[in-house]
């Protein structure tokens, strides 16, 4: 069965609006930046206004290499934000969420640590060109490793006594965070949306990159 065509995305529309985009992950990950980015739609909007880069991903279990390709998305990253051909640059960390499906639990802080240092590396490199950034995530993962009892939150206990690892996505809400060198004086976000979640992300990229948002997308996260 086919998955739903979806039209009208963010990255026709940065395509239509001349919006130069860079776009890159691991191979288990760079569909999330690509394929489901834009709607369930394979290739590019216009190859002239768009780059894709697939980095080759370590094919072992992934608590075995926690560190994953953080490095070579952030160089990649690097590379396109220091060339001044785009506009805006969608990256794609996957390490929180692919070791924390292993259960692992020093695996996943090694993933985390490695993810914190790329992302300040390249949040530096947006502060130097006078850019602006938007960090989020779609779901928690490594932020909560233990089984947990819904009634009380304790942790759930094996046979061992030790915490049963959580393997699952959590349900906490993800943070938001927008800054950069770039980044209009004033710029607020709004407290009036107690339900906001991934779709309102898609008008605010837009107005921080100083379009008006399609009229039919979620409100603006931006006051």
């Amino acid at each position: 069965m086919q998955p739903p065509a979806i039209a009208h995305t963010s990255g026709e529309y940065a395509a239509r609006s001349g919006l130069r985009t860079f776009a890159c992950s691991g191979t288990q990950n760079v569909g999330h930046v690509t394929f489901f980015w834009n709607g369930n739609r394979s290739g590019y909007f216009d190859e002239r206004l768009e780059e894709y880069v697939e980095v080759p991903s370590d094919k072992c279990i992934f608590n075995e290499k926690p560190l994953m390709k953080a490095r070579e998305n952030t160089d990649a990253a690097l590379n396109a934000l220091r060339s001044g051909r785009f506009d805006v640059l969608r990256i794609n960390y996957a390490n929180p969420d692919m070791v924390g499906h292993t259960g692992d639990l020093a695996a996943t802080v090694a993933a985390c640590e490695e993810c914190d240092a790329c992302l300040g590396e390249l949040l530096a490199a947006v502060n130097e060109a006078g850019g602006v950034f938007l960090v989020t995530s779609d779901h928690g993962n490594a932020d909560d490793m233990v089984q947990r009892k819904k009634k009380t939150n304790e942790p759930v206990l094996g046979a061992d006594g030790a915490p049963l690892p959580l393997t699952s996505h959590t349900l906490a809400p993800v943070p938001l965070a927008i800054g950069g060198a770039g980044l209009a004086e004033g710029v607020v976000l709004r407290d009036d949306l107690p339900e906001a979640g991934l779709a309102n992300i898609t008008a605010t990229i837009f107005n921080l990159l100083g379009f008006a948002a399609p009229s039919d997308y979620e409100p603006t996260l931006l006051a």
